[in-house]
């Protein structure tokens, strides 16, 4: 107990509180049942970032406010009046000195299941406002001091290699690009993220220098050396604060400070520097691959022989990965199977690679042939592990996060012997069925995501889903991320309403990435059309139904409203559908113009997707006095057609119909009820 009850532990616990309780005020309620276990340390550490983040709170900058004059933009942010921006160009502004004009808005938050959350991502950097940038005008380039370093250590060494070795030495993956993809999928990206694997390898070539205690002295006063030249992220903070701990007690004789006491100070002392350092997923990545290898490890013993040091190794690996699961399947998307083995086998080469990495940074380049044989055979074997399977998920629910973790509690028990295997097998096995049982009911919604100007419409009907449309080309990867983030590993039908680009021009990636049971298309679509090729190339069975077909898919039906007849314009063949939940209707009218919506047989509905994204010739009023929709959805961008026109709005607006925009809003989702 007293482990428990250390300083270091204490402080970090209560830190972490004290910031959640900054975004969650609930939070500081789980502070109540630890106080009797870590007291002191834990209500300091709790009142100490709690205060700092209440009385130096970040700033809100002035929404609005017109820019203009001379910046210094480096690493795509900026000072502004008192406050830190986010530059916001396209395309992005290289590091320099720049004249611009613009505005201050608050950052974008998530826009779609699965999508990248700017607001959480630049609040984690202590940045609340984007200057969108409409002119600007380059002045002069930014000198960086580092420059002349990054040069040695690109030194003789081929490009692939050049690029690897500033991603695995100073975390740079700016030109890693393919690369880049390859670690994440084998499951080696933590590699290209400075922590303490990195910190480890390079402290520990140090201290074989046979120069006795100093050694631990020149370690010491090489990490902030080191946090210059790579930045500092939050986990090369926490693992440099680790490690100073450590070698600060050594070379006073005090020893090394033990894991989970470092952790906590280090946990704390980040928080009281900046409490909003909690919302960045790599300090929280950090953190956790850390507490799962101090909870673990210790109950292994100590490894005897080559067969011994290698199974640890494995653990290690694995009780990392076990604290990051969940995580890494919310934000991702997907969890490489073979990870464990890719990083048993990349450990060695990343443990040569890292200090002689660093010493390339001082000698140029006389160290590039090692150097080059290492970098390529770990881009080899990256790119070998890419290729093994992956486990994918959507995201994850806090149920769920919390489900996993208390999953995890009994297990980690018996591990240290305080509880018997038998009876901890059966606890975590509970949170197992509990999170079982929530995949039941299953959803009938209908989500219109977010593709810009374009429409993509996902309808879960109860154990199936069918695909309407996906926006343009360039939209692919949001779409797809979207669909995975809500647990779609297969399409039940895909419909392509008309060939127009911002409806299918994502979908032939879409046919290549998910299984498709059975394709609907409108007539119009010719037999050389990328996605009638797609469809082909993968054997997917295809239709071009018109008014009057049915399709029973999962609880629900499809119905095809039109076309009656074929004509040459693509948006009259447009297929306009007709979703049936049983609990309501949606009638989805894809770019049909407004003469033709008194020929379909429909009555009420609940919801109306508009049509042609909101264009006046569409969504008439008789069409809306015979179906009363409740709710009228949006599909809409940017765009210089004036789209959804006011006299659609007003339409809708007279029959009290609530109109929901992607533009506005981001993904909408209706839901409809639940089916079993």
């Amino acid at each position: 107990m007293s482990a428990l009850r250390s300083l270091g532990l204490g402080l970090g616990l209560g830190g972490l509180l004290g910031a959640l309780g900054l975004l969650y005020p609930w939070a500081l309620l789980l502070a109540l049942p630890l106080l009797p276990l870590f007291r002191l340390p834990l209500a300091a550490g709790l009142a100490l970032v709690l205060l700092r983040g209440l009385l130096l709170p970040l700033p809100e900058p002035p929404y609005g406010t017109r820019l203009e004059g001379t910046f210094a933009v480096r690493s795509g942010l900026t000072a502004a009046e008192g406050y830190r921006l986010y530059v916001r160009h396209y395309p992005p502004l290289p590091d320099g000195v720049y004249r611009l004009h613009g505005y201050i808005a608050p950052p974008e938050g998530k826009r779609n299941p699965g999508g990248f959350d700017q607001a959480v991502w630049l609040r984690s950097l202590g940045v609340r406002g984007v200057f969108h940038v409409e002119r600007q005008e380059a002045l002069a380039p930014l000198p960086d001091p580092r420059e002349g370093w990054r040069k040695r250590l690109r030194a003789g060494l081929s490009p692939p290699v050049a690029e690897l070795a500033e991603g695995v030495v100073l975390g740079e993956k700016k030109g890693l690009e393919e690369a880049y993809t390859w670690f994440q999928k084998a499951g080696l990206a933590h590699l290209l993220a400075l922590s303490g694997l990195h910190v480890g390898f390079l402290v520990g070539a140090l201290l074989v220098l046979p120069l006795g205690r100093w050694r631990y002295l020149l370690a010491l006063l090489l990490l902030p050396l080191y946090l210059w030249l790579a930045g500092p992220s939050p986990s090369l903070v926490r693992a440099s604060l680790m490690a100073g701990l450590s070698l600060l007690g050594l070379f006073l004789g005090l020893g090394a400070a033990g894991v989970l006491q470092a952790l906590g100070l280090a946990l704390f002392l980040q928080l009281l520097l900046a409490p909003h350092a909690l919302l960045s997923l790599g300090l929280q990545l950090s953190y956790l691959a850390v507490l799962g290898l101090a909870l673990v490890l210790p109950t292994l013993g100590r490894p005897r022989g080559l067969g011994d040091h290698l199974l640890h190794a494995l653990a290690a690996t694995l009780a990392a990965q076990a604290f990051l699961v969940p995580l890494l399947l919310h934000h991702f998307g997907f969890l490489p199977l073979l990870s464990p083995l890719t990083n048993l086998l990349a450990l060695p080469l990343v443990a040569l690679l890292v200090p002689l990495g660093f010493l390339k940074l001082l000698l140029g380049g006389l160290l590039a042939p090692p150097v080059e044989a290492l970098g390529r055979a770990l881009l080899a074997l990256a790119q070998a592990g890419a290729a093994g399977p992956l486990l994918r998920w959507g995201e994850i629910s806090p149920w769920g996060f919390g489900l996993y973790y208390l999953g995890l509690l009994p297990l980690l028990l018996a591990l240290h012997r305080k509880l018997p295997w038998r009876q901890a097998l059966f606890l975590a096995s509970l949170p197992v069925l509990a999170s079982l049982l929530t995949a039941w009911p299953k959803p009938l919604d209908l989500y219109l995501l977010d593709v810009g100007q374009g429409d993509a419409l996902l309808a879960r009907m109860g154990g199936a889903e069918v695909l309407v449309d996906g926006g343009r080309p360039e939209q692919a990867e949001k779409l797809l991320r979207a669909l995975r983030a809500l647990g779609v590993e297969a399409l039940e039908v895909l419909v392509a309403t008309h060939p127009d680009a911002d409806h299918v021009g994502s979908l032939p990636r879409v046919v290549a990435e998910l299984p498709v049971g059975l394709a609907l298309l409108s007539p119009t679509f010719p037999q050389d059309h990328p996605l009638v090729q797609a469809l082909k190339e993968k054997g997917v069975p295809t239709l071009h139904p018109g008014a009057g077909s049915r399709f029973r898919v999962g609880r629900g039906e499809v119905r095809v409203l039109w076309p009656v007849h074929r004509s040459g314009d693509d948006n009259r063949n447009g297929l306009v559908l007709l979703l049936d939940y049983g609990f309501g209707k949606a009638l989805l009218l894809a770019d049909l113009p407004a003469e033709l919506e008194a020929a379909l047989e429909v009555d009420r509905v609940e919801v109306l997707k508009v049509s042609h994204h909101g264009s006046r010739t569409g969504t008439s009023e008789a069409l809306l006095a015979r179906t009363k929709p409740q709710v009228a959805l949006v599909g809409v961008g940017k765009n210089p057609f004036g789209h959804p026109h006011p006299e659609v709005l007003e339409r809708l607006e007279a029959q009290g119909v609530r109109v929901l925009r992607t533009d506005q809003h981001g993904a909408i989702r209706v839901l409809f009820g639940y089916a079993w």
